[in-house]
């Protein structure tokens, strides 16, 4: 799973896993869906009501966090915002993304 964060202007920040295990936070813009053949279809859109950032569009991030292990780099990145707090980590070489 790929994750991209876009401001009120327009600026995208991408969080996605490394084949490391490291967490990746980078500017860049989404990409767009494409066919894997017989492994599926990967679709890239709008937010849906099913993430932890849902209840978090439109606010501002009020402060951010990052775990790092020594062999590895960055593991995790906590967002906090007015109503709550979103974690990215990456877990087995997956995004997870937990509402705290």
């Amino acid at each position: 799973m790929d994750v991209w964060l876009i401001d009120d202007r327009g600026a995208t920040v991408h969080v996605t896993t490394g084949s490391d295990g490291c967490l990746i936070v980078e500017e860049s813009e989404p990409y767009t869906g494409y066919n894997m053949g017989d492994s599926g279809r990967v679709t890239v859109g709008a937010i849906g009501n099913e993430t932890p950032f849902a209840d978090h569009v439109g606010e501002s991030i009020l402060a951010v966090r990052e775990e790092h292990e020594p062999n590895t780099g960055r593991v995790a990145l906590e967002l906090s915002f007015p109503r709550g707090r979103v974690r990215c980590e990456s877990w087995a070489g997956d995004l997870r993304l937990t509402l705290m």
